[in-house]
């Protein structure tokens, strides 16, 4: 699936809502809301903070779907193509200012 299939399967989910895209600021709060829930994940499977017994599972795939789905609302809202920023912010990263800011493999 392509980021434009991706943000015309968001789309066609919210239309039948009123309004279709929350307003920006709550669309932000709700990404947070999601980041925040995936910072949970990977302390309950990777740090020393274990779920406890009464919560209920969820899964680091389940909080990056909601992330994206949230970010892609927040596109969606704007008229961004996702497609066009994500290949040109990847011709910049792979061959522009990022190219040599990391130790590369030998």
């Amino acid at each position: 699936m392509s980021l434009k299939d991706m943000q015309r399967d968001v789309d066609e989910w919210t239309k039948p809502f009123k309004p279709q895209y929350w307003p920006p600021h709550e669309i932000l709060a709700r990404m947070m809301e999601e980041v925040g829930e995936l910072s949970r994940e990977v302390n309950h499977q990777y740090g020393n903070k274990k779920k406890k017994p009464e919560e209920a599972p969820s899964s680091i795939s389940k909080e990056l779907f909601d992330i994206l789905f949230t970010v892609t609302c927040m596109a969606n809202l704007h008229g961004y193509d996702l497609q066009a920023i994500w290949d040109e912010n990847m011709r910049e990263k792979q061959y522009g200012r990022d190219n040599d800011r990391f130790e590369k493999k030998d």
